[in-house]
């Protein structure tokens, strides 16, 4: 062992998987202390290095979060709902950091994630970006700047495998524009339009999805006034800046006292 930090990844297998563990193990700040995949998977007991295609690491892929997270000092979660909650109780115990990018979270994951966050620093975000983390500051405030005369709509794009719609990450700029309104998202969301659905209403905020081929990650933050419209967008390439970005949130984590965190504190954003 070394004075670096060591870092568990879960859901080993998978696209973020492969490539936090290839950012870990690259990494001079850190070391790959763990690789998690569900019970069954035909990795299980094989050098995480090896299954990938490459040259062994040393750290043989598990099913058991338990004795994994005991050895680290973060985990970082790019995983289903029910298994970061999970997760979340688990990393608690160990006193790990727990760096959360999954989405598709609902209220009651929230609140479980809450009461894990009483024992260990949890840092959950739709998008680890810097770009994109600057994107939510920039639509707070230009939601702030203008009236209700001025339409939100959120678009996103992402690739065809992805599951959940609206993204995690336009889940965010939606917040942020509806902070900077001063209103509650879940009051103003406008999520599904089909059919005749009659005039849009003031002040909502809106979301459209689209899905295709093997789109990163797009998002566009649309207002909407009369004569005029302004659009905030970001564009990711690579899904390497995700990876880099959580593995950031992960060096932030260590010495944080207890509680709840985002992007936004690991990259000094706050106003």
């Amino acid at each position: 062992m070394t004075d670096t930090p060591g870092i568990v990844i879960t859901g080993a297998s998978g696209r973020m998987g492969r490539m936090l563990i290839e950012t870990v193990v690259s990494s001079e700040v850190c070391q790959l202390v763990g690789a998690l995949e569900r019970p069954g998977h035909d990795w299980i007991g094989q050098d995480i290095g090896a299954a990938m295609g490459g040259r062994p690491l040393g750290v043989t892929v598990s099913d058991d979060p338990v004795a994994a997270f005991a050895v680290a000092q973060a985990v970082i979660d790019f995983s289903a709902p029910a298994a970061t909650v999970e997760f979340a109780e688990l990393a608690a115990q160990a006193r790990a950091v727990h760096v959360i990018g999954t989405t598709g979270l609902s209220d009651d994951d929230l609140d479980k994630l809450k009461i894990a966050a009483r024992h260990a620093v949890i840092v959950r975000a739709g998008n680890m970006s810097l770009g994109v983390n600057l994107l939510v500051q920039l639509t707070k405030r230009v939601a702030a700047a203008l009236d209700e005369d001025f339409d939100i709509e959120v678009i996103e794009a992402h690739h065809n495998r992805k599951v959940d719609a609206p993204s995690g990450t336009a889940l965010m700029l939606g917040e942020a524009a509806a902070e900077g309104r001063g209103r509650d998202l879940s009051e103003v969301s406008d999520r599904g339009r089909d059919g005749i659905t009659g005039a849009r209403e003031r002040g909502d905020i809106g979301f459209s999805a689209i899905r295709g081929g093997d789109i990163v990650g797009e998002h566009d933050v649309l207002f909407a006034g009369p004569g005029e419209r302004i659009i905030l967008r970001h564009v990711a390439s690579d899904r390497r800046l995700f990876a880099k970005g959580a593995l950031r949130a992960a060096l932030w984590g260590q010495g944080q006292k207890p509680g709840e965190f985002d992007m936004i504190d690991v990259l000094g954003l706050t106003d």
